[in-house]
């Protein structure tokens, strides 16, 4: 997980004894919402773990990470942010069930943890649009009272 300190201290000798101790940036008050979002979003892109692939190909279901995009064999799946999140989660744990604390987590947060019914929601918006897509049989099973799986080996 990184670390951005945020302080009041603008001392260069804290803001050194901080990034030696672990914290990944330093930014001191006052600062912009903008400059602190950027920083953000930049420290998010260098936690990608080393091992994970950028695209997830499982059977004919593509899964590209960077750009955002699901395909089945050739064909784009039009799907919103949140059916994306949900899709590369199962992606990346293929196989595995998710929990719906993991998922509810990952894509909205620690205060949606009572939220079950988002999953329902999204789940039938997302099975709906990827068997549109040309992806026949089960495409994500449910296991009740648990959370969800993809049920499609890595090729």
């Amino acid at each position: 997980m990184p670390v951005l300190i945020l302080s009041a201290r603008p001392d260069p000798a804290d803001k050194v004894k901080a990034l030696d101790l672990g914290a990944d940036d330093y930014l001191t008050k006052p600062f912009d919402a903008p400059e602190l979002l950027a920083r953000l979003r930049a420290l998010l892109r260098r936690i990608t773990p080393a091992d994970e692939q950028p695209v997830i190909s499982l059977g004919l279901l593509t899964i590209d990470l960077a750009v955002h995009e699901a395909r089945v064999a050739d064909l784009t799946v039009p799907l919103t942010p949140i059916e994306f999140a949900l899709l590369s989660q199962l992606a990346r744990h293929a196989g595995r069930v998710l929990t719906h604390a993991h998922l509810l987590n990952a894509v909205w947060g620690p205060r949606a943890a009572d939220q079950a019914h988002y999953l329902r929601v999204h789940f039938a918006h997302l099975r709906r649009k990827l068997r549109a897509a040309g992806l026949a049989g089960e495409v994500i099973r449910n296991e009740p009272g648990i959370g969800y799986r993809l049920p499609l080996e890595r090729e």
